[in-house]
């Protein structure tokens, strides 16, 4: 059974910083690219960052600068490391995993993360 776990949301003031996890098991973590996602409310989802199975990284355009993606394959565990919070950035934010020898998509239940002005 695969499972996503979210981790590491709350309540931040703008400027201020928050590390969301994402403990992914039932897959093969290490072979799997892995994604957040994230969502405003009345909105759509939209992808924030990207990393790779050999540990590429792609970020969307508003976050570059200020989110960071990183991976611990011995964890089995996906990170974001996001600083200089804005209002705007308050959202669920979900992980996704795409395992490579899978057509399945998984995501976790989501966190939520809201920055205060």
């Amino acid at each position: 059974q695969v499972q996503l776990v979210e981790s590491g949301g709350g309540l931040v003031q703008a400027g201020g910083s928050l590390r969301l996890s994402c403990a992914a098991s039932g897959i093969t973590f290490r072979f799997s690219a892995m994604y957040w996602y994230r969502q405003a409310p009345g909105g759509q989802r939209e992808l924030v960052a990207t990393i790779a199975s050999g540990g590429t990284t792609k970020y969307s355009d508003f976050v570059k600068g200020r989110f960071t993606i990183s991976r611990d394959n011995a964890k089995n565990t996906v990170f974001l490391q996001m600083s200089s919070l804005k209002p705007e950035d308050t959202a669920s934010y979900y992980c996704k995993a795409k395992p490579w020898n899978s057509t399945i998509d998984y995501w976790g239940q989501g966190t939520q993360v809201t920055v205060s002005s």
